[in-house]
C-alpha cells in the first residue's frame, strides 16, 4: 500500500504542472487585465504595479509568459502561491487558509444531506423494485439530478426564507445559516447516490449468497444490513471521491447565491478581476484536493473488496 500512496502521490505532480500551466495561459489569454478596473491609476502607478507583481520587465516592457511561467512555478515549489492583485495586502495563501475551512465546512454538511437522503432512498428502492417504494424514491432521484442547485437555491429562499421566514436568507454566523445552502449543495448528490445506492443492491441481493443467507433463517434485516450492504454500497463509495471534490468545488455557486464567505467566493471574484494568482492558486488547490480524495476512496475500496489490488 505504501508503494501505491507513493507512486499517486508522484503521478500527481505532472498532472498538477499540466493543470497549472494550461490555467495559467488560460487566464492571461482571457481580454482584460488585474489593473484594467482601477479607472483611477495613472500609468506611472499601472507600471510599478505591473513591476511589483513581475508581469513586466524592469525597463517597462512586456515580459514573456512563459518567463512568468517560470517565476510562478518556482515560488510554487515553495509553497508560495502569490500575492493576491485583488487584496493588495494579502496573500493567495492567506486568503486560502482562511476561507477554505468555510467551504469545507458547507461540503461537509452537503455530503450528510447527501448521504442522509440517498443511501435510504436507494436501500429502499432496492428492497421492492418495480414498485411504488422503487418507482417514487427513482423519481424524486431524477428530479434532483435534473434541476441545477442555482434553481434549487433560490427556490428554498424564496419558500422558506421570504415566505415563512423560518431562516435567513444569508450569512454564515449559526447553525440556522448551515441548513438552505447545505440542502441546495446536498440534493443533487443525494440524487446520485441513491441511484447509486439502488443499481448496487439490486445487483448484490441477487446474488447466491444472499439466498444462501436466507435459506439458513437469517432475517431479512440482517441479511440487508450485514451481508448486502458492504458490497452494495462499493459503487457509491467508488463515487464518493469525485462527489467530495464536487460538493467542495461545486460551492461556488452556492457561497454566491447565500452570500458565504468561502473559497468559492474569492474564486469567482478573482475570475471576474482577473485575479490571476488567485485563480491559479485555487485550482492547483482544488485539484491537489480531488486527487487526495481518489486516492482515499481507492485505499477504501480495497479495504471493503478483498479481490481488488493496489495498481
Amino acid at each position: 500500500m505504501l508503494r501505491f500512496i507513493i507512486s499517486r502521490l508522484l503521478q500527481m505532480i505532472p498532472v498538477l504542472l499540466i493543470i497549472a500551466t494550461l490555467t495559467f495561459f488560460m487566464i492571461r489569454l482571457a481580454p482584460g487585465g488585474p489593473f484594467d478596473a482601477e479607472k483611477t491609476v495613472s500609468p506611472e502607478i499601472r507600471v510599478a504595479l505591473e513591476k511589483h507583481y513581475r508581469m513586466v520587465n524592469p525597463d517597462g516592457s512586456p515580459r514573456s509568459l512563459w518567463l512568468q511561467l517560470g517565476d510562478y512555478f518556482e515560488n510554487l515549489a515553495r509553497g508560495d502561491l502569490g500575492p493576491s492583485s485583488k487584496y493588495s495586502s494579502r496573500t493567495v495563501n492567506e486568503l486560502i487558509a482562511e476561507s477554505f475551512p468555510v467551504s469545507a465546512e458547507l461540503a461537509l454538511w452537503s455530503l450528510l444531506v447527501a448521504l442522509a437522503f440517498g443511501l435510504p432512498a436507494g436501500i429502499i428502492a432496492s428492497l421492492r423494485p418495480n414498485t411504488a417504494s422503487d418507482y417514487v424514491p427513482s423519481s424524486l432521484a431524477m428530479a434532483g439530478i435534473s434541476i441545477p442547485n442555482f434553481v434549487i437555491g433560490p427556490l428554498l429562499v424564496l419558500i422558506f426564507a421570504l415566505h415563512f421566514e423560518w431562516v435567513r436568507v444569508s450569512g454564515w454566523n449559526d447553525w440556522i445559516d448551515r441548513i438552505l445552502p447545505s440542502i441546495t449543495l446536498g440534493l443533487l448528490y443525494a440524487a446520485y447516490i441513491a441511484r447509486l445506492t439502488r443499481g448496487g443492491m439490486l445487483e448484490i441481493l441477487s446474488q447466491d449468497f444472499i439466498r444462501t443467507a436466507h435459506a439458513k433463517g437469517a432475517s431479512h434485516l440482517r441479511v440487508v444490513l450485514k451481508h448486502a450492504l458492504r458490497g452494495g454500497l462499493v459503487p457509491v463509495v467508488s463515487y464518493l471521491g469525485p462527489a467530495v471534490a464536487g460538493l467542495v468545488t461545486g460551492s461556488f455557486v452556492v457561497e454566491s447565491i447565500f452570500q458565504i464567505p468561502g473559497l468559492g467566493r474569492h474564486f469567482v471574484n478573482a475570475a471576474f478581476n482577473r485575479d490571476y494568482t488567485m485563480v491559479l492558486g485555487a485550482v492547483i488547490f482544488y485539484a491537489t484536493l480531488i486527487v487526495i480524495f481518489n486516492l482515499l476512496v481507492d485505499i477504501i475500496l480495497v479495504w471493503m473488496d478483498p479481490k481488488q489490488k493496489f495498481a
